[in-house]
């Protein structure tokens, strides 16, 4: 009708349109704000710089596989499920250290655990072995893939090892527990990947021995890390670290497992 404010259609179509955008951004301006004050996901380093984090964490370690201290001694077996980690396990720690400036990376760990079990041996003899192992890991490298999504380093280096196992079958009848110290290469990747604001995981997985040191040895860890603050990082997480020792008669088939609970510090 002449005169009438009445809108055509698709003209207040277009207005409602309008108006609904205009809403959405007013009502985003916040949700925005609040994302920029969130840190981007944890990174390890500062292109140009060196940058270094330093995690000890609690290992809850069970141990299990094959232990025989010399040629013709009895094979003590150890297999824990994780029920038996707390009532066997006489210690457990685990530390690594990780440093990066521009492309080159370097990675050291530190690991130490101690575990036993009882049991009998045929005829039904009662006897029990012991697992020590103290390792230390020293590797460099290359990241070779940096960007938003993963961060990858290739990584080489030596684990020296010192390893002890005893067997004591028949309260002593036959005992042993020699003490070997050897150095295997190994060789690894590590994986850094951003999830979201404040959390990020970390992989990483290494072979090694080749017949050098130990026939073979293995580590696969993976966190979930939470950034506490700019310089303090919480994880959780899985470890596993297995060792395939056989020489001069003496025979170490382990793998050790379990939970892992760390803090991070960065400089």
């Amino acid at each position: 009708m002449p005169g009438s404010s009445t809108l055509h259609p698709r003209v207040r179509l277009c207005a409602n349109a309008w108006r609904h955008a205009a809403l959405a951004a007013i009502a985003g301006l916040p949700l925005a704000a609040v994302a920029q004050q969130l840190p981007a996901p944890a990174e390890e380093g500062a292109t140009g710089a060196w940058a270094v984090q330093l995690t000890p964490y609690v290992w809850a370690s069970g141990v299990g596989g094959d232990l025989r201290p010399f040629r013709g001694d009895s094979v003590v077996s150890m297999d824990k499920s994780f029920s038996d980690v707390m009532k066997d396990l006489d210690a457990a720690f685990f530390l690594t250290g990780y440093a990066r400036k521009d492309r080159l990376v370097l990675l050291g760990d530190i690991s130490y655990s101690s575990s036993s079990r009882s049991g009998k041996l045929p005829p039904s003899l009662p006897a029990s072995g012991s697992f020590r192992q103290a390792s230390a890991t020293l590797a460099a490298g290359y990241r070779a893939v940096f960007n938003a999504d993963i961060n990858l380093d290739l990584l080489a280096g030596l684990r020296a090892w010192s390893v002890k196992a005893s067997v004591d079958v028949a309260g002593g009848l036959v005992q042993a527990s020699p003490e070997k110290r050897f150095v295997d290469p190994v060789l690894g990747l590590r994986a850094h990947i951003p999830i979201a604001p404040r959390w990020s995981a970390i992989a990483y997985g290494d072979v090694g021995g080749f017949g050098l040191g130990s026939r073979a040895t293995h580590q696969v860890a993976a966190t979930v890390n939470y950034q506490w603050s700019e310089q303090a990082f919480v994880s959780l997480g899985y470890r596993v670290l297995t060792l395939d020792y056989r020489r001069g008669g003496t025979r170490i088939d382990v793998t050790m497992a379990g939970p892992l609970l760390g803090a991070t510090w960065r400089f």
